[in-house]
């Protein structure tokens, strides 16, 4: 099953064969502008493959490709920036366990190729199919680039809100968790630089996810016990692309990834000497980046579910900082894309300036429950369900610019039908589950019986 959406292309190894790999490959290079596009991957074994196969047809379609070796997903859009590329291409499926793999497209401003994009070159590459045969070779090239990854812990190290003095001090005890995906070295490196005591688990680009590769609560039992065992200060997930980060805190647990964006626009909100100050996030994260923005005078910008969508709104209301509640975080002065090391370092200064254990930190901060449900979709319309719906329970704020979100003063519950499945997510958050629950029983139970 090939699926192509906003965030890409996925399928298993059967599904992106040569033709889909060399169609898309064809298409990306009509659709930018200019010569040199840059391509990286994650540690999955089958990348290499697909990745010949990407240069190849690159070469031929008369591109300059720039090969960055396997490095994070964020490197990337780095790198595109830094050498002000065309675009650039990931081969990745993110935190797909495997056999799946894909391609992320990366625009010249190095953000993701948004919906609208997507669907061009989609199509582009349907029409493209297996006529590439027929095409005259142009005389490309490419060549290896294998400092990107220091390049992008270097500009890490130069954000204005990071004192390495400062972390360096603190002496932190850091365990790194990079499933054996494409942050294996990048974030242990970088937390080194800045004179931590790094313990590293799965953290080897030539061996296989060891675990469910997504980094949710319940795939982080080696983590949390390795950080109990060494009496580290805290844990990093990394997914394997090394978009996102969770946290794990001195106690053992994780804290949900949600609190990963929350942690860090406490530290950028606190230091930011704007008088307007903008947060981006989307519809379903977290209350608690909205206390955190008023403890501020900051304000909170909603977008619609997708990395592109809040990079897109940052970029046009100038925001401080932004993301996703999967632990995804953008930072502007580092580029417009989730980025796990960026992450890490907001963090650990806010945990070196606040001189306390991530525990007691988190007891001071604002807690909510999530809780998420799936419902069959069958032939609803959720456009055309809003009056039925507000009949169950009446909003004190409704947004429809994704789905449609029931908006409380300290709770909310947000309906929004799945790109990949005929089903429709249901997420709910309150200070409690009790409540969380209780909130979204009845938009269960109202699709359980209209489906």
């Amino acid at each position: 099953m090939l699926i192509e959406s906003l965030s890409g292309v996925r399928g298993r190894d059967t599904d992106l064969n040569e033709e889909v790999v060399t169609s898309y490959a064809y298409a990306f290079a009509e659709f930018t502008d200019r010569d040199k596009i840059l391509v990286g991957r994650d540690t999955r074994q089958n990348g290499q493959y697909i990745k010949s196969i990407l240069i190849e047809a690159l070469i031929n379609a008369g591109k300059t490709v720039v090969d960055l070796g396997i490095c994070p997903t964020p490197t990337v859009q780095h790198a595109v920036e830094h050498h002000q590329a065309a675009g650039g291409i990931v081969i990745t499926a993110s935190h797909n366990p495997l056999p799946w793999n894909g391609l992320k497209f990366i625009g010249s401003d190095g953000i993701f190729l948004d919906a609208d994009e997507m669907l061009q070159l989609k199509n582009r590459r349907i029409e493209i199919g297996g006529t590439y045969q027929e095409y005259e070779k142009q005389k490309g090239s490419a060549h290896l680039y294998d400092s990107a990854v220091d390049d992008h812990i270097q500009s890490v190290l130069n954000i204005h809100y990071i004192d390495p003095s400062t972390i360096r001090k603190a002496g932190f005890k850091v365990v790194v968790d990079a499933v054996n995906g494409a942050a294996y070295r990048a974030v242990p490196d970088l937390l080194t630089k800045l004179g931590c005591d790094v313990i590293r688990i799965n953290c080897h680009y030539d061996k296989p996810f060891p675990r469910n590769p997504e980094p949710l609560p319940e795939n982080l039992t080696e983590l949390n016990q390795t950080v109990l065992e060494h009496q580290a200060h805290i844990g990093l997930a990394i997914d394997p692309d090394g978009d996102r980060l969770a946290i794990v805190s001195d106690l053992g647990k994780p804290i949900s990834e949600e609190y990963t964006l929350v942690l860090a626009e406490y530290l950028v909100l606190s230091k930011t000497k704007r008088v307007e100050k903008k947060v981006v996030t989307n519809l379903s994260t977290t209350l608690a980046i909205d206390d955190i923005a008023r403890k501020f005078d900051a304000t909170v910008i909603r977008t619609p579910v997708g990395e592109i969508n809040v990079a897109k709104k940052m970029r046009e209301v100038d925001a401080c900082i932004g993301g996703e509640g999967n632990g995804g975080v953008l930072l502007p002065e580092a580029h417009l894309g989730r980025d796990s090391l960026v992450a890490s370092v907001l963090v650990l200064q806010l945990l070196a300036e606040q001189g306390k254990p991530l525990s007691d930190l988190m007891n001071e901060l604002p807690r909510y429950t999530m809780i998420k449900k799936k419902v069959p979709r069958g032939n609803l319309e959720l456009n055309e369900l809003i009056d039925d719906l507000k009949q169950l329970k009446q909003p004190e704020e409704l947004d429809s610019q994704d789905g449609i979100k029931f908006i409380w003063r300290d709770r909310w519950v947000h309906m929004r039908p799945s790109n990949t499945e005929p089903i429709i997510r249901i997420y709910a958050e309150a200070t409690t589950k009790e409540a969380a629950e209780e909130a979204v029983a009845p938009f269960v139970k109202f699709f359980k019986n209209n489906s």
